[in-house]
């Protein structure tokens, strides 16, 4: 009879964890249900998509790079001695103008970027979504410059032409050049022959990358960024490495 009796409690008990851990296991979520993982995908997609919106609402405006600090698109590197030259010549101001030019060919650019990335997101696996959703701040950010950039790139070049000569970027640039390699042939120094359209692409591109990693982190780390159900249950997860701190 005892023996009956331990095995029946040992029994209870068991059911009893096993109740208890499903209980906290949904406490501990935050979720009234459990989702799918084609839910998290979905929300996951969608947190990215708001994501991109309100980068591009922020970035396509006039000063949307030029007056943001941290993207602001500078003087090409390799093309520095042209600046230094050409202000040193009385030419700072023509300098400056070049500098805002090449910023509005990015805000201008920016404006058909979204369709870019939203296509790209939509790509994504179930798979991929539970990666990034486990993974770091700008783990989504990291995935889309991973797998799109080449494309993203390809896409993005013939806006930025289409942009360069609409704000006849050339105009700005080409004397400064033509004076500078006029003076080069006379001590011997190297010419200076920069793609404008690939470097500001490339900065476009970083700008945009930089921006959408501080939005994923936002609605990572802020409920308030949630917008949407959809985001509150997946952020709200034990999924988002944040709420298990």
């Amino acid at each position: 009879m005892k023996k009956v009796v331990i095995v029946l409690s040992l029994l209870i008990m068991f059911y009893s964890c096993d109740v208890l851990m499903g209980v906290l296991g949904g406490l501990d979520s935050g979720n009234t249900k459990t989702l799918s993982q084609a839910e998290v995908a979905a929300g996951l997609k969608e947190a990215l998509t708001v994501g991109i919106g309100n980068v591009v609402n922020v970035v396509s405006v006039t000063n949307g790079y030029y007056k943001n600090a941290e993207i602001k698109i500078p003087f090409p590197e390799e093309a520095i001695k042209v600046k230094e030259f050409c202000e040193n010549a009385g030419l700072k101001n023509q300098v400056v103008q070049f500098e805002e030019k090449l910023n509005r060919a990015a805000e201008e650019a920016a404006k058909s970027s979204k369709e870019v990335f939203v296509e790209a997101i939509k790509q994504m696996t179930i798979s991929d979504a539970i990666s990034i959703l486990k993974g770091g701040d700008d783990a989504a950010t990291l995935y889309l410059k991973k797998t799109t950039s080449d494309k993203l790139y390809q896409k993005f070049y013939p806006i930025v032409v289409s942009a360069t000569e609409k704000i006849m970027l050339a105009k700005y640039w080409t004397p400064l050049v033509e004076k500078y390699n006029a003076a080069m042939l006379i001590t011997g120094g190297e010419k200076v022959n920069t793609d404008l359209n690939a470097y500001v692409t490339n900065k476009a591109l970083d700008g945009l990358y930089l921006m959408v990693a501080k939005e994923e982190k936002k609605i990572r780390v802020d409920p308030v960024a949630r917008v949407t159900d959809i985001l509150k249950e997946v952020f709200g997860s034990t999924l988002n490495p944040h709420n298990a701190k």
